[in-house]
């Protein structure tokens, strides 16, 4: 497994890098692909805190969506811990006035109830995954529930602009 170094001494797993280059790139797909894509998924620290990488488990496929996940912006919230930090993308659906759009967005998740020193590290080491995430536009960093309700969202993507977030009104 190759990976890279960053200044805060944390390093970005290769499978984290694919994964988002995947999420971003749109080929063309048959439905099957499609299916199989990604919607959400959340990276942690390795438990040795020196690489960021993929949380066994912790993703949304599209797949997913309207089978076994009904809300997949809802799923994704219940998804992150209570106590500790976790770094996140999410393939937002959105509607402005003119048009759909779906735009990749980054998340750093720092609960309140969070250990300091976990969210000293996360912060710290937020740019060594961003610096592998290039062209993502949106960055929203919650600190709690409230920070992640639909209207937060929406703003985050594109303010007033913003009528609907994953086929609900805002």
């Amino acid at each position: 497994m190759l990976l890279s170094l960053q200044a805060s001494g944390v390093q970005v797993a290769d499978e984290v890098c694919r994964i988002f280059y995947d999420m971003k790139v749109r080929k063309c797909s048959t439905p099957e692909e499609i299916k199989k894509r990604k919607k959400a998924v959340i990276f942690c620290l390795s438990p040795d805190k020196k690489c960021i990488i993929v949380e066994e488990g912790k993703e949304i496929l599209v797949g997913d969506v309207g089978v076994t996940v009904t809300d997949p912006f809802k799923h994704f919230v219940q998804m992150l811990p209570e106590k500790d930090c976790r770094y996140a993308l999410y393939d937002a659906s959105f509607e402005t006035k003119e048009s759909k759009k779906e735009e990749l967005m980054f998340f750093l998740w720092a609960p309140e109830q969070a250990p300091l020193k976990s969210k000293m590290i996360y912060a710290s080491s937020k740019d060594a995954i961003k610096k592998k995430f290039q062209g993502i536009k949106h960055e929203c960093q919650a600190n709690g529930p409230e920070d992640l309700n639909r209207a937060c969202i929406a703003e985050k993507l594109g303010g007033s602009l913003v009528v609907a977030f994953e086929g609900s009104p805002v």
